[in-house]
């Protein structure tokens, strides 16, 4: 145990970004009591996007450029950086993390795809991999392949990909939301589920084997189904506040999974890492440097981040 184990670190993003202004809007909206949070910033960033309505405990990172909302700059990627590795460092008992750029972290020589890449290297141990998890209330949907280009997926998906991610995914049920035996629904790569070869082969070569692997292991899953079709339920369900038809759903590529649940929870999805020991929310949007230093920034889906913390 330590001062922060009880802890949810929250890091600011971007400094040019629209992380800080929407973390202050957050806390001062949600008032949670400062023993239960720590902010890994800059106290410079954030007072240049607001105040604070509570004496919360600030672990301040150095940065001594200037901040210019909008700007994509190897001094704010490299900032963004930091905080992540100050976020692992403690030991939180959580790590909420605003936006960051991409662009900026690699400018400043830290070549990761995002953050969940970053927060793999520093908390990841004995072949521990982080997985990427979209959550509003039941709806939720893994992603096979993260931040690839649409031609690499098929490459990156191969059947040990999809039986290691399932195997993660039933371990988060399991041991985090105490679900034995959580439903699985698996999203079709090609359309209409490559219709049995004429439309593709990646089912019948790849993801059709892995599926009898993965259900040998005792994992409930279905067959890939083609994603035009399977989310339709799941939406519907959700705007009618009923219960999800599955407890996740496997989309094979980023935007697979994220086009129906945006959709319907833009504000309210909470993009998660899993697989590590540490559990990671973030709002499900990025910088928004178009909007930063502005003042108009929503701060719903921060908050939907930090609540997922709180119970």
């Amino acid at each position: 145990m330590n001062k922060y184990s009880n802890k949810i670190a929250i890091t600011t993003g971007d400094p040019n970004g629209i992380g800080a202004e929407i973390t202050i809007k957050a806390l001062n909206l949600l008032d949670i009591p400062p023993r239960d949070i720590v902010i890994i910033s800059n106290s410079k960033v954030l007072n240049t996007y607001g105040r604070l309505n509570n004496n919360y405990e600030i672990i301040d990172v150095e940065y001594s450029s200037k901040v210019i909302p909008g700007e994509v700059s190897a001094a704010a990627g490299d900032f963004s950086y930091k905080l992540l590795e100050k976020a692992c460092e403690i030991k939180p008992k959580f790590i909420v993390t605003a936006p960051t750029s991409k662009e900026a972290m690699n400018l400043a020589g830290h070549n990761f795809r995002g953050q969940t890449e970053v927060l793999e290297k520093f908390l990841a141990h004995d072949g521990q991999k982080a997985e990427m998890l979209f959550v509003s209330k039941d709806f939720r949907v893994l992603l096979l392949t993260r931040h690839c280009a649409l031609k690499e997926v098929s490459n990156n998906l191969t059947k040990e990909v999809i039986i290691e991610k399932t195997e993660r995914l039933r371990s988060y049920f399991q041991n985090k939301l105490f679900i034995k035996k959580p439903s699985f629904a698996l999203c079709a790569l090609n359309p209409h589920a490559g219709e049995n070869g004429l439309i593709g082969v990646e089912e019948e070569k790849i993801i059709i084997p892995a599926i009898q692997a993965v259900r040998n292991r005792g994992i409930n899953i279905t067959n890939p189904l083609p994603a035009d079709t399977l989310f339709i339920k799941a939406v519907q369900n959700y705007l009618n506040g009923e219960k999800s038809p599955y407890d996740c759903y496997i989309a094979c590529y980023h935007d697979q999974g994220l086009i129906p649940i945006k959709s319907v929870a833009s504000e309210k999805t909470v993009n998660m890492t899993i697989g590590l020991d540490i559990i990671r929310t973030s709002p499900s949007h990025g910088t928004a440097f178009d909007i930063a230093g502005k003042n108009i920034a929503n701060p719903e889906s921060m908050m939907e981040a930090i609540k997922y913390c709180l119970y």
